[in-house]
């Protein structure tokens, strides 16, 4: 304690009262400068190869959290509890005063944070603690933290360490500012939380204080220091997206940049997958869930693609040139990435690649492994016998990455993806999109206030129905107020008119299973047309206006994708019937949604945008409002005014 206080004191740098309290009186603390000393603390040292994570739990005795292994590519971390192997979406409260739509830490549990603050301090005292500091963003946007977590959680604070730039003590700028703070108490999810996951916000003057009471680092360590990032950009006015993206290179080098947007489980980590060929080198488009027909194209070649982000992506104000299209930049220091998808070997060779031969000890998590074995990213462990673990993950440095892109890049197409259920005439559902649509602006706004969270969602506790994750899909790990977060988006929409927007399936188009396939395809396909608008004759108004404009026909290198994967109403198992059914389901939900938004001070252009939406706008009363005269599916629009949203 006493050589980091001096090193801080040299560099004029202050640690937050109560956490320089903490230290000082703790049972003893160890201070961590890289991962890889993380890594090796993980299992209480480099010459232990297994380690159990756990505690003394009143009046319920010792139980253990999560097991770990020293595997030959990392550590690898198994929770006791299926629970625990997902985030659970109402993890946040909000324990300050500051203006705030999420629940307060008073009004859902009864009594005042500070008592259990003041718990939490006493706790962490009694406890062998670690310590170190992190950058909280990339590309010099973002702030200092520090973390303090007990020193047999090692893993939990190794991926905190991977995911926010660990900052080694030593090369801490001279007079830099803690801006966030992390403190991790496991305990307390059995005494004080029914054994819930539970991520305390304190937004003090000058510290954005995370209190996490779990060890899975989904609601703390990835989504917690999400919300202190979109709390920054609310005071100063820019969006942190949640998204992935990739630049995308055709077989004719032209190159189209996708920024891939949704709901958690929604395909932003899949938008860097390569498509898989079957063994005799066609590529499957889906199987039919009723007849068992399979149906396959043949694509010659595929185009490369450089990954850019994989969750989170800066839209800051210095990395924009105005000049109507939307530039990002990764946020991140390393991805969470989800690997349900991947179940043999051979599925992602890329991703099978950099994490067997990983050039640093990597974190995964829910994926069953041996001490001493390789972690296999399709080995995932069971929640129950039969029953495989739906979100396996593991850490992946962005670094590690082949032809990661580490500049900003200009944004060509915003695509935004729904985990749509099956659809049938006897079994109607919202599963009615076709292989892409085309939005525009409007839509493309809606669809991001709804962002409904989709059919079977693999990364999330809770139900199977359709539920919404607000506005950007971003809103569950937002600590503000949802108005100001929409009215940032579509301010941002407005501004970048050259900038196109799709919407895309994943899981099923009507009757037909289909994986990831459409987004995979709609990459390619649109990869190649480049900056050419489509025909007037291949896209037409969809039959349901929520879904913009649906496809006519559509060929890849030569290859047609039928009609009943364009329009669902075309599958004779749906029919117009099913299709209008589901179509019905869609709208209530839109509708029933968005009345959440009709108050306060939202700009007016998103009240006349919603209105429409409630009175069954057609597509040409959405384009009224906001025209964009650089979609693909206009050609003859004037630029539209910002002015107008006031």
């Amino acid at each position: 304690m006493k050589d980091l206080l001096t090193v801080l004191d040299k560099k004029g740098i202050i640690l937050p009262e109560n956490i320089s309290t903490l230290l000082s009186t703790c049972k003893k603390l160890s201070v961590f400068d890289t991962t890889n000393d993380l890594a090796i603390a993980a299992t209480n040292g480099e010459e232990n190869v297994e380690y159990e994570v756990k505690y003394e739990i009143p009046g319920k005795g010792e139980y253990t959290e999560a097991i770990v292994h020293r595997v030959r590519n990392g550590i690898s971390a198994n929770y006791t509890e299926a629970y625990m192997r997902r985030r659970d979406p109402d993890t946040m409260v909000i324990a300050d005063n500051q203006p705030t739509d999420k629940q307060r830490f008073s009004d859902k549990y009864g009594y005042d944070f500070s008592s259990l603050q003041e718990e939490t301090f006493e706790w962490m005292k009694q406890q062998e603690l670690a310590i170190f500091f992190y950058f909280a963003g990339r590309a010099g946007i973002g702030s200092l933290g520090v973390a303090v977590v007990p020193s047999n959680a090692a893993f939990f604070a190794m991926g905190l360490s991977m995911l926010q730039e660990i900052v080694p003590a030593d090369q801490l700028k001279e007079g830099a500012k803690i801006e966030s703070s992390i403190l991790v108490a496991p305990v307390f999810r059995h005494t004080h939380f029914e054994g819930k996951q539970v991520v305390v916000h304190n937004r003090t003057k000058d510290v954005h204080e995370l209190y996490a009471y779990n060890l899975y680092p989904g609601p703390s360590a990835k989504k917690g220091l999400y919300g202190v990032l979109l709390t920054q950009g609310e005071k100063e006015g820019w969006i942190t997206a949640h998204c992935s993206a990739v630049q995308s290179i055709s077989p004719y080098d032209n190159i189209t940049t996708f920024m891939h947007e949704g709901a958690s489980g929604g395909g932003k980590s899949e938008m860097h997958q390569n498509i898989v060929r079957e063994p005799d080198g066609r590529v499957s488009v889906g199987k039919n869930l009723i007849t068992g027909e399979e149906r396959y194209i043949t694509i010659p070649r595929f185009c490369l693609f450089n990954p850019v982000a994989d969750d989170m992506a800066f839209c800051h104000p210095s990395v924009q040139r105005k000049d109507g299209k939307l530039r990002i930049v990764d946020a991140e220091n390393a991805w969470f990435v989800r690997v349900d998808s991947i179940n043999e070997y051979g599925d992602d060779p890329k991703l099978e690649k950099a994490t067997i031969s990983a050039c640093c000890p990597l974190l995964f998590l829910n994926i069953k492994t041996t001490p001493k074995s390789t972690a296999l990213i399709w080995d995932h462990i069971e929640d129950e016998p039969g029953k495989r673990c739906p979100n396996p993950r593991v850490i992946l440095p962005r670094n590690s990455v082949e032809h990661v892109v580490d500049k900003a890049v200009t944004v060509d197409i915003r695509s935004f993806g729904l985990r749509s259920p099956s659809c049938s005439r006897e079994e109607p559902n919202y599963g009615i999109l076709g292989l892409f649509h085309i939005l525009p602006p409007t839509l493309a706004w809606l669809w991001r206030l709804v962002s409904p969270r989709g059919f079977n969602n693999p990364s999330i506790t809770g139900g199977e129905n359709m539920g919404s994750e607000g506005v950007g899909s971003y809103w569950p790990f937002a600590t503000g107020k949802k108005i100001d977060h929409a009215n940032m988006l579509l301010k941002q929409i407005i501004e970048t008119p050259r900038t196109n927007y799709t919407l895309v399936p994943n899981q099923h188009i009507g009757v037909w299973k289909v994986g990831f396939k459409p987004q995979l395809l709609m990459r390619e396909y649109l990869t190649r047309r480049g900056a050419a608008k489509l025909k007037s004759d291949q896209y037409q108004p969809a039959r349901c206006s929520l879904l913009g404009y649906e496809l006519n026909y559509l060929t890849i290198e030569g290859s047609k994708i039928p009609s009943r994967f364009l329009k669902v109403y075309n599958q004779t198992e749906v029919g117009t019937e099913g299709y209008d059914a589901g179509a019905e389901l869609l709208e209530n939900f839109f509708k029933e949604e968005l009345q959440k938004y009709l108050n306060g001070d939202l700009l007016q252009t998103g009240k006349r945008i919603i209105d429409a939406c409630l009175s069954g706008a057609s597509i040409d009363e959405y384009n009224h409002i906001v025209p964009n005269s650089y979609s693909y599916a206009f050609s003859n629009m004037e630029d539209y005014e910002l002015n107008n949203t006031h």
